[in-house]
């Protein structure tokens, strides 16, 4: 009797965590399912059950001014708002409800990106832009080693890209060291810049070279992203004691790990640096610094300059190509205005590639997409 006791309270336990994991999703009483965002020829609807919401607005980063701006959205049957708009452009855009004055993310999207410590859902509209952001056939490999550096103190992460092919080869690769900017880690150009499907899809596409892309984390007081819960060490980037740490971390330190741990080829033929924003100044403090590292300099959006002897520098060294981004609207724009002006003086041969928009990862994924292509051919 005692074992039949036992084996009824079993099953009705397991019943019991059954119940409570299908109760992690939403059947609606048998009612159609909610879909948002959902693409329809040249419109885009959104959609929210919110049964006790009295407001409920629609903000996304394709209006006129994303900090600002919103939509108002219509209670409909069953407690679902929704809201029906025109299609934007092709481009990977980010949004998010407001109800009753409180950001809510839409609960329907499984496609999310981190910014910083924000998740944002994301709505990603088809069309020749965008058509290297999806994922492609073949498909490269992201992974986070661990290196040490002595100079910061502190064992840190890094997030890799890996090109399809390369665990079963023995080919050696360039690389290029991409990095991202204020706000962001070592997962920024895998989430927000979709640095992984875009060198996937240039390289399936014979367009781009097969890489190995190197994206560390530039806060010297990290280890590694927030998202770790890895205690943050004090850092003082205003003390000139700690100029350039970071930059010296990288190309003494990231530089050799990534050349004795992955088939890299160790010249400066197949190294690049790009970088947008803060890793734009990065990029270019890092040019100066080891003005014989690095054959191909892109920086992007960047919050830095060199001086005349810097760039005589980087000239005498031969740099293959120097690669010169910024939107038209972007707050940096006037620096990059006067970069370019400085790399014409000196007579530096550079590509300046000016685009509409301001400081933002639409640009930053079409920079990437552009000079992926000119990379170590």
């Amino acid at each position: 009797m005692k074992k039949v006791i036992i084996l009824l309270a079993s099953m009705a336990m397991a019943m019991s965590l059954q119940a409570q994991e299908l109760s992690n999703f939403a059947f609606w009483g048998g009612q159609k399912p909610i879909v948002s965002p959902e693409i329809q020829n040249d419109s885009v609807t959104f959609r929210l059950k919110a049964d006790y919401a009295t407001v409920v607005k629609l903000n996304g980063s394709w209006m006129a001014n994303p900090w600002m701006d919103s939509i108002d959205m219509k209670r409909g049957e069953n407690c679902v708002w929704e809201v029906k708009l025109p299609l934007p452009e092709p481009e990977i855009y980010t949004y998010h409800f407001i109800v009753d004055g409180v950001s809510v993310n839409d609960p329907q999207n499984v496609l999310v990106q981190r910014d910083g410590t924000r998740y944002l859902p994301m709505l990603t509209v088809p069309g020749k832009r965008t058509e290297n952001y999806g994922e492609a056939n073949q498909h490269g490999t992201i992974s986070h080693p661990w290196y040490h550096s002595e100079i910061l103190g502190m064992d840190r992460r890094l997030t890799v890209y890996t090109p399809y092919g390369y665990e079963a080869g023995k080919k050696k690769y360039p690389v290029l060291y991409l990095l991202h900017g204020a706000g962001g880690d070592e997962e920024a150009w895998s989430s927000m810049g979709r640095a992984a499907q875009i060198l996937d899809n240039l390289i399936e596409k014979g367009l781009a070279e097969p890489m190995i892309v190197v994206m560390p984390n530039g806060n010297p007081g990290q280890a590694a992203a927030r998202t770790l819960n890895i205690p943050e060490k004090p850092y003082d980037w205003r003390d000139p004691a700690n100029r350039d740490l970071y930059v010296k971390s990288l190309c003494t330190e990231i530089v050799p790990f990534i050349e004795k741990n992955f088939r890299a080829v160790p010249k400066p033929a197949s190294r690049a640096i790009a970088g947008l924003s803060m890793g734009g100044g990065h990029t270019i403090s890092a040019s100066i610094l080891y003005p014989e590292m690095f054959d191909y300099i892109c920086p992007l959006s960047a919050a830095g300059s060199a001086t005349p002897e810097q760039i005589a520098a980087l000239k005498k060294a031969g740099v293959k190509l120097y690669f010169l981004a910024c939107g038209n609207t972007d707050f940096l724009f006037k620096g990059a205005e006067e970069m370019h002006a400085k790399l014409l003086e000196q007579g530096l041969e550079h590509e300046y590639f000016v685009s509409d928009g301001g400081h933002v990862w639409s640009n930053w994924r079409l920079y990437l997409n552009t000079f992926a292509q000119k990379l170590f051919k």
